[in-house]
């Protein structure tokens, strides 16, 4: 019986005296453990066993952490975390107070940066070669990108900034898609190698030098060598694109041969000039299913680990992404002028069956979110389409000035769908969606809103359009309830009184009206009366409501999942000052300012005090107290 080589692993110089049979032996006892802890806890899962033995073969050769692996997204670092020390631990990965589901400095010296958006690893990486130089260190540089980082215009902005004589600077491209690699073929992998190696280009260009001095003609031949080079690589390679930024470009090479991928990075260690090295590895790779369905098992929920379906759902509600989704589609059918765009996000945004059935206006421009903004300025521009954009609140970030110069500044009546507004558990800190409303509400013309179900979540998306305004609705990913009801226009800045009572206004935004049911009952039985506003528009406010409401109300309760630092309590907060209600108590109940981790949606909610038993625990407690000033909870 072979011993397991797994548990004997507690640090990455326990690979370095493996033999190539343990190394491949490793491999398999490190993609059963992904997958056995995937299957409980769900996370990354295809990207994570396809990327074992290129991180076990960067291990070998490199010496962690003083040579720095700087991963983009950073989703595919499970086999890099199970080495460097933390295996005892990676059945807690993307659970509460257990191991992030990305890269993380407070887990491990192993981790340089808290990764979770695409594009950045270069930009870090190049940062970081240039303090290792000034300081006068000299340990390897090494950042981990994918295929989908090349989409991203940061990455071009790096690659555009690499000095051709940048040492110990290893770009290694994990390449897990097949565009490349059905472009390239046999002869690739000897042309490639032969015109991109460090050692063919350094003699190359000690002949280059030789040829450009000779008197007359010099300049000329030196100049045909260059055209005749680079049009043999074009031909079949991809080492050209590279090479135009002063990278040496090797591969592509097979990303699941432990052995030819340590001779190649032991190779480039002594090169002179910054190297790409091309690696070809497979999604899923040793699991059918992921293979198979890449997409689907790119993010995973629990699944049965013998069969690898996934566990049937014990929710017959719908979420709200999916009835996005599927009224848009419903929408698009009959008005063909509808346009739905987003970055990379088909499958998370629900966009699938619309991007089946109209591939034509249904527009995935890659992970791309600044220029997906500014392009759906220009699809929006003169009138005639109807365009929505479907991007997570996470990521709508990376695009403020987009949104500012490109659409608020134009005017232009655009829809943003903003999926995952909100907390969004497992993946934690860099993928709450808790801060778009602050930036939001600084752009003119900017309309925000946010339903409490999926029923007005429909309203909302059916009469959007006739406001004529740069509009966000924003939601969760979370169930929630349709209705079987007709559909209603919704008036641009108007909210709704769910509960009438007295004294007390709570104004719950967006599903945290469910939360405001349970404090309305709670405050009932001990003899309260409140009254309950979905106000649905953070911008505009529904003034004249509100100033209704406050004459016979003596205090406000504002509760959001966002940041309460800028959300809607601090814009309701304004409304109060700049009218006149100077005192009117108010209580704000949101997120506070800080990074918050990972967990389930339940287990953060009740960390961050926004349970409605917490809530009305802290509203009773306010009433039996003198307030002195405005509170934010």
């Amino acid at each position: 019986m072979i011993s397991p080589l797994l548990p004997t692993i507690l640090s990455p110089h326990d690979l370095k005296g493996l033999s190539l049979h343990e190394l491949i032996q490793l491999s398999t006892e490190i993609r059963q453990r992904i997958m056995e802890v995937m299957s409980v806890n769900g996370g990354h899962l295809a990207s994570n066993l396809g990327s074992v033995e290129l991180t076990l073969a960067l291990h070998r050769v490199f010496n962690s952490p003083e040579d720095k692996f700087i991963w983009d997204v950073s989703h595919q670092t499970y086999t890099h975390k199970i080495v460097t020390g933390r295996n005892d631990r990676f059945d807690t990965i993307r659970q509460y107070k257990g191991l992030c589901g990305f890269s993380d400095p407070q887990e491990s010296v192993h981790d340089h940066f808290h990764a979770g958006h695409a594009g950045t690893a270069l930009s870090l990486a190049l940062g970081v070669a240039k303090n290792r130089d000034l300081t006068k260190r000299g340990e390897y540089i090494v950042p981990i990108i994918g295929d989908a980082t090349l989409t991203c215009g940061m990455s071009q902005e790096a690659l555009n900034n690499i000095s051709r004589d940048l040492k110990r600077f290893i770009i290694i491209l994990n390449d897990n898609a097949m565009s490349i690699s059905k472009n390239v073929g046999a002869i690739t992998h000897i042309l490639s190698r032969m015109l991109s190696n460090p050692t063919t280009n350094r003699i190359y260009q000690e002949i280059d030098n030789l040829i450009s001095k000779i008197p007359g003609c010099g300049s000329l031949l030196s100049k045909q060598g260059h055209k005749i080079t680079e049009s043999l690589k074009n031909l079949v390679s991809p080492a050209a694109f590279f090479e135009q930024y002063g990278l040496c470009y090797i591969g592509p090479i097979d990303g699941h041969d432990v052995k030819k991928l340590i001779d190649v990075f032991e190779g480039v260690k002594e090169s002179q000039w910054p190297v790409v090295i091309h690696v070809l590895t497979k999604k899923g790779q040793g699991m059918e299913e992921a293979v198979n369905n890449p997409v689907s098992y790119h993010g995973v929920k629990p699944f049965n680990l013998d069969t690898g379906k996934f566990h049937p759902t014990t929710s017959h509600q719908s979420t709200f992404p999916k009835i996005f989704g599927t009224h848009l589609l419903k929408m698009a059918e009959s008005d063909p002028s509808i346009l739905a765009v987003t970055p990379a996000m088909t499958a998370g945004s629900c966009l699938d069956a619309f991007i089946k059935k109209f591939p034509e206006r249904c527009l995935d421009v890659g992970i791309a979110e600044a220029h997906a903004v500014t392009f759906c300025g220009g699809l929006a521009h003169g009138g005639r389409m109807k365009v929505v954009s479907s991007i997570y609140a996470t990521f709508l970030q990376r695009a403020l000035d987009n949104l500012f110069h490109d659409v608020c500044l134009q005017k232009l009546p655009i829809i943003f769908a903003i999926d995952r507004a909100g907390i969004s558990g497992p993946d934690g800190s860099t993928h709450h969606g808790i801060y778009d409303i602050a930036f939001l509400n600084a752009m003119p013309n900017m309309v925000i809103s946010q339903p409490r179900n999926g029923h007005l979540l429909k309203e909302l998306l059916e009469s959007s359009f006739s406001w004529k305004r740069p509009t966000a609705i924003r939601y969760p990913n979370m169930a929630t309830e349709e209705l079987d009801m007709p559909l209603n226009y919704r008036e641009l800045g108007k909210g709704e009184v769910l509960i009438e009572g007295k004294e007390l206004l709570i104004i719950a935004l967006g599903h945290m009206c469910e939360v405001g049911f349970e404090i309305c009952e709670g405050l009932r039985q001990e003899g309260i009366e409140a009254t309950l506003l979905d106000p649905v528009f953070v911008k505009p406010l529904d003034a004249e409501l509100l100033c209704h409401l406050l004459i016979t109300h003596r205090k406000v309760i504002t509760i959001e999942e966002h940041s309460v630092q800028a959300g809607m309590g601090a814009i309701m907060n304004h409304f109060l000052l700049k009218n006149g209600y100077n005192k009117i108590e108010v209580l704000n109940f949101g997120i506070p300012e800080t990074f918050v981790e990972h967990g389930s949606h339940k287990e953060l909610m009740h960390e961050l005090g926004l349970t409605a038993k917490q809530i009305t625990e802290q509203i009773l407690l306010s009433e039996r107290q003198q307030p002195t000033a405005i509170e934010q909870l």
